[in-house]
C-alpha cells in the first residue's frame, strides 16, 4: 500500500497502482532533472487505455509506465536527462508528454518518438 513516505516527489493519487521500482526510478529522475514532473497518465484500466488510444499490451495496464507532461524542448531535455540518469531504458516522446516505462517485455534501449513504437 502506498504511503507518502514511499516517494519523495509524487502524491498518492499520482502513484496509485504504480510498480515500486518505477516509483523509485521516477523519484531519482525527478531529483536529477531538477524540474517538477507531472504524471498525466499512470496505471490504466483496459477501458481507460482504449479511450486514450493506448496500445493493446500497454505497460500502463500493469503499473509499469507513466506519461510525464512535457510542453517544450527545455522540459524535454531535463526529463530525459533525469530518466537516463535513473536508468530508464524506454523513453518515448509523445505529443505533450514523455513516456517512461520499465516493461522488460518490450524493446529496450530506445529513446525516440512514441509513434514509431506504437505497434511494438
Amino acid at each position: 500500500m502506498f504511503t507518502n513516505k514511499d516517494t519523495k516527489f509524487f502524491k498518492e493519487d499520482e502513484a496509485i497502482g504504480l510498480n515500486e521500482s518505477l516509483l523509485m526510478m521516477l523519484d531519482c529522475a525527478r531529483e536529477e532533472a531538477g524540474i517538477p514532473f507531472h504524471i498525466t497518465s499512470g496505471l490504466r484500466s483496459e477501458e481507460k487505455n482504449k479511450i486514450v488510444g493506448g496500445v493493446e499490451n500497454s505497460a500502463h495496464l500493469r503499473g509499469l509506465a507513466v506519461d510525464i507532461l512535457c510542453l517544450d524542448d527545455t522540459q524535454e531535455f531535463f526529463i530525459k536527462k533525469g530518466a537516463f540518469y535513473a536508468g530508464f531504458k524506454r523513453i518515448l516522446k509523445g505529443n505533450n508528454h514523455i513516456h517512461l516505462d520499465i516493461d522488460e517485455t518490450k524493446p529496450q534501449n530506445i529513446c525516440g518518438l512514441e509513434k514509431n513504437y506504437i505497434l511494438k
